[in-house]
C-alpha cells in the first residue's frame, strides 16, 4: 500500500462516524435558514449545533418551532468566551501579574460553530416526538449588547432572558419585563462575565487548597495535657 493510500486510510478510520438524523435535522435548518444558518457542528450520535446570524436569532426559534417542530425550550443563555483576566486564584504565584491580565487576558476562542464575538446567546430546543433536539447560537455585537427576545415563540424563555440580562447585561428587545430575579436593583456589574472578579476569592483563601496537618506536640504541650487530665486516682 502507497504512503498516500495509508494516509487516506487513517483519515478515514480517525473522522468521526457520520450520523444521518442530525444531518437530516441540519438539512432541515438550512433550507428554512438559508444564508442566516452562519455555522454547524454535530457531534454524532449527540448533538447538533447551529450558529446563525445575530439578526435571525430571533427567526430561528420561529423555524425551529413553527415549521420544523421542536416545540419543547429547554433553556436560554449566554456565553462569555473571555479568558479570565483573574487566573486561578488558588495558584496566583504562577499567573501573570492582575493588570497584564486585565489588559491583554488573551485570545478568544468561541467554541463549537465558531463565532466572531466575546459575547454569544444560545438555546436548546426540543422536538419531543422525534427525540430530536438542537442547540442555537448567535453572537451577540461588541458595541449594542442585545438580541431579539424569544419570548414571543418560546413562553419559557421569559425567566431565562430576565436571567442572562441580569447575569450577563445581554438586553433582548422586545421581552415584557426585563426586571431583575437575583440581584438588588442598584447592583453594579455583572457577575457571570469573566471580567467580573470574584472577591471572595481574593479576600478568603479558597478553600481546601492545603491540607495544613497539625503540628507536633511538644514537651510543653505534653505537660499541659498531662496536667489537664483527671487524676486517675482520685477518679478511681
Amino acid at each position: 500500500m502507497s504512503s498516500v493510500d495509508e494516509q487516506a486510510t487513517e483519515t478515514a478510520e480517525d473522522a468521526e462516524p457520520r450520523d444521518q438524523a442530525r444531518e437530516e435535522q441540519l438539512d432541515a435548518f438550512q433550507r428554512d435558514l438559508g444564508d442566516a444558518l452562519v455555522g454547524h457542528h454535530i457531534i454524532s450520535g449527540d448533538e447538533l449545533w447551529i450558529r446563525v446570524a445575530t439578526d435571525a436569532w430571533l427567526t430561528a426559534a420561529e423555524v425551529a418551532r413553527r415549521r420544523l417542530g421542536y416545540s419543547y425550550f429547554c433553556f436560554l443563555s449566554a456565553l462569555d468566551w473571555l479568558p479570565s483576566p483573574f487566573g486561578r486564584y488558588e495558584d496566583a504565584e504562577v499567573d501573570t501579574p492582575l493588570a497584564d491580565r486585565l489588559q491583554h487576558p488573551g485570545p478568544i476562542e468561541t467554541g463549537w460553530a465558531g463565532g466572531d464575538t466575546r459575547f454569544q446567546v444560545f438555546a436548546r430546543v426540543i422536538d419531543v416526538r422525534r427525540r430530536a433536539a438542537v442547540t442555537v447560537k448567535a453572537d451577540v455585537p461588541d458595541d449594542d449588547l442585545a438580541v431579539e427576545s424569544w419570548s414571543s415563540v418560546y413562553a419559557g424563555a421569559d425567566w431565562h432572558e430576565r436571567e442572562t440580562w441580569e447575569m450577563y447585561g445581554i438586553g433582548f428587545r422586545g421581552h415584557p419585563n426585563l426586571t431583575h430575579i437575583y440581584l438588588p436593583s442598584e447592583f453594579e456589574g455583572y457577575p457571570l462575565r469573566k471580567d467580573f472578579p470574584l472577591l471572595a476569592r481574593v479576600v478568603k483563601p479558597w478553600p481546601g487548597i492545603v491540607d495544613v496537618e497539625p503540628m507536633p506536640a511538644g514537651d510543653d504541650d505534653e505537660e499541659a495535657e498531662a496536667e489537664a487530665a483527671p487524676d486517675a486516682e482520685t477518679s478511681a
